[in-house]
Parts: structure tokens; sequence; C-alpha cells
């Protein structure tokens, strides 16, 4: 069976209606800030108008309306959660030169390839990966909801950003959603004991509800850091810690420069063979069994092109899966359980009292809330960069908030 996704899922919601949704509720407090974010210098911008530019930015370069909408959401969840090295700051590095060489296509519409009714084919068509993860994941819920799960292989993709954001689409019905994505051909990573890149950073993700409390969202590499994050460090003139990077001997690098160089490269989650390395290495074939393998996309390891790391991230694979433990007892009694599980976390007696605590997703949602209410933080070059975009592209870039606005909330 062949046929063309519908786009009229809830993803094309323009980009005000995604602005004023509201955040979760949850426990007001803001957490520290997320590493090489520096709200001291900061210039604040209220998060409406910064996700109105990025979507003017995509319409301008072809995108429909709703699905312009739909990938700026998608973009600035790195800056309101605070995973920053997957915010804004790919907008001009990664996804404007997708656009711009051609490598996505702007008006892709993606092609169901094969319908089995709770699992289906689809063929993205070099559609942007921001908005296209997003629809395919509402479709998950949708076949979810008929079925009690959902699963959408997906073929022929580009980057997707934050994996969180995706999977956080399930957990808005009252569902579990786990999203997974390679990195299509492109080879970063060593398999423990090897000597050339066979495989990326292959992100995963799982998000649950957690009744009336932030949603639990599990959003990671399977190496110790993203690409991104070294990046970030090297532009920002910082060091990485020690166990990010090694060279060639397995000694430990600092200098996250030497990454782009050549002369370091990044570690599996576990670090060495004997600390876990072989989980984190573990956890990287198993995103590249679900991703590439199942829908038959662009796969890392090759065995007669070994000796250096392959070319773009073209013909990325992603995995989405929508669970509905609501279609397989009452909803009730399971968001009751959600409840209570995520509740005795936060309850555990903390070693130190002012350190209470808390599950993965509890703090990047406290962070959103902050930032939706008092402004999206950006560091001054960037900011600059988006001043330099805005005036390029003769789009208007928000105000910055004054520092009575700025400032943290009581």
């Amino acid at each position: 069976m062949t046929s063309t996704v519908s786009p009229t899922s809830t993803a094309s919601a323009d980009a005000t209606a995604l602005a004023a949704a509201q955040p979760r509720s949850g426990p007001h407090a803001v957490p520290p800030q997320a590493s090489g974010t520096t709200d001291d210098v900061a210039v604040r911008v209220p998060y409406p108008g910064l996700l109105a530019f990025v979507t003017q930015v995509f319409r301008a370069r072809g995108l429909p309306e709703g699905r312009a909408g739909a990938a700026a959401e998608a973009l600035c969840h790195g800056d309101l959660t605070g995973f920053t090295s997957h915010g804004i700051t790919n907008l001009t590095r990664l996804y404007l030169p997708l656009l711009d060489s051609g490598r996505c296509d702007p008006r892709a519409e993606p092609r169901i390839v094969t319908d089995r009714g709770a699992s289906v084919l689809l063929d993205a068509r070099r559609a942007l990966g921001l908005w296209a993860a997003t629809e395919a994941m509402d479709l998950a819920v949708e076949r979810a909801r008929r079925y009690g799960v959902g699963m959408v292989s997906v073929r022929g993709a580009t980057h997707f950003g934050c994996a969180g954001h995706h999977a956080l689409r399930a957990v808005r019905h009252h569902m579990v959603g786990l999203v997974t994505a390679n990195c299509g051909r492109q080879r970063i990573v060593r398999p423990v004991g090897g000597r050339s890149p066979m495989l990326g950073t292959n992100p995963l993700a799982l998000a649950a509800p957690a009744g009336d409390r932030p949603p639990f969202v599990l959003d990671m590499a399977t190496t110790v850091a993203p690409t991104g994050r070294v990046r970030a460090a090297a532009r920002a003139g910082q060091s990485v810690p020690a166990g990010w990077l090694q060279d060639d001997d397995g000694v430990p690098v600092t200098d996250p420069a030497a990454f782009d160089r050549g002369q370091a490269h990044l570690r599996w989650l576990g670090g060495a063979p004997d600390t876990g390395g072989y989980k984190g290495f573990g956890l990287g074939l198993l995103v590249e069994v679900l991703s590439a393998l199942v829908p038959g996309a662009g796969i890392g390891p090759r065995e007669e092109e070994t000796a250096e790391p392959a070319g773009p991230d073209d013909d990325i694979g992603c995995f989405l899966l929508a669970v509905a433990p609501g279609r397989l007892r009452p909803e009730a009694e399971f968001r009751s359980d959600a409840a209570g599980l995520f509740g005795a976390l936060l309850g555990c007696p903390p070693v130190r009292a002012d350190e209470p605590v808390r599950y993965p997703g509890w703090p990047e949602d406290a962070r959103s809330r902050e930032r939706r209410a008092h402004g999206v933080p950006l560091e001054p070059a960037l900011h600059r960069e988006m001043l330099d975009l805005a005036r390029s592209s003769g789009l208007g870039f928000p105000e910055p908030l004054p520092p009575t606005e700025a400032g943290s909330p009581a």
C-alpha cells in the first residue's frame, strides 16, 4: 500500500497557538542552568517572539506555514529546556545549510510505504526532520489510540533536533513515547576496541506521564556527550571534562577543538570497557537496529569503507513508538500509578537537604516554565548571530526583555 501522509496533524498548529500552549504543572522552582548556559550575561527574549522569528525563517526557505511552526517549536525546545546545543544555535549551522544545499526538500511530502495498522513504514523523502518526526509521532499516537501501540519506522529523514521533544508528544495523550534516530551513513564513534568510526551518536528518548508532576523525559546520546556540546565548548573557548574525548591511544583529551581537527574522538557512555563502555556501545547498536536496519535507512557500519568517516548525515532513520496503557487497563489507574511512582522518587530523602532528588525531565520542565514566563536567554554571540540573520532575511527579531521582566521569578 502506498499513500501520502496527511499534513493535518496537530503539528500544523500555527506559531501563535504553539506559543500560547500552557506548560505542565509542576514544582515552582528553577534548577541550576544547563552546562554551557551563561544566564548572568545572556540576552533574554520573549519565547513567543523567538518562536515566530524561527517560523518566519523557515517560511522564507519554502516550508508550508504549519510545518514551519512545528519545526520552530521543535528547534526552540532546546533553548527552552536548556539543551542549547540542539537549539537555535543550529539554525544557521545545520538546518539552513541543509535547506540551502538541497539536501533537504522544504516541501517534501512523506509517503507511507507500508501500512500494517499498528506499524507503519514511512519514507520522509528528505523532509526537514524537525517537523517530519513530529508528524510521525502524531501518526504513532493515532495508531496507539486504535490498537494500544503505534510504531512508525522512518527512512529518508534529516536531523530532527531534540529526540525528547518528539517523545513528549505522546505524553500529551497520556501515552508513553519512545524515539530513536541514527546518523544516516555518517560515522563518528568507534566500536569498543576499534580504530575506525562506525556509528553516530545515536540518540534515544523516552517520555512518560507522571501524574500532575512534570513528565519523565530521558533524552540522551549513547555517547558520553553529543557532538553539539563538544562544538559549543570549542566555540566558547572552554575545555570539556576528561572522559568525553580521547586520542587514538586512549589518552583523555580536554580540548574540544581537537574533535574537529581529527585528533580526538567521542567515548561511549560508560567510558572504558571495564567501566561499562560496552553498554554505551550496545545502546548505540540498539538504536542503529531500530532506526536504520528496520526501515532500511542509511546504515553507518560498512565493510567496504572503514578507513574514514562517511560524509553528511543523509538518509537518517528514526523509530517512533507510542504506547497507550489506557488501552490495556483503566487509564485512571495507570495515571494514578504514574503519579505514585514519580511522587515517590521526589519524596526520597536526599543526601543533602539543598539538593532534593529529581528525575530526568523535572529540571527541564522547570526551566522551560521559567523561560516561557521570563524570556529565553541567548548568549551574546548567538543573539548577534540571530540579529544578523534577521537583517539578511529582512525579518524582525524580538526586542530583548528589560531587566525587570527578565529577572528570576519569585
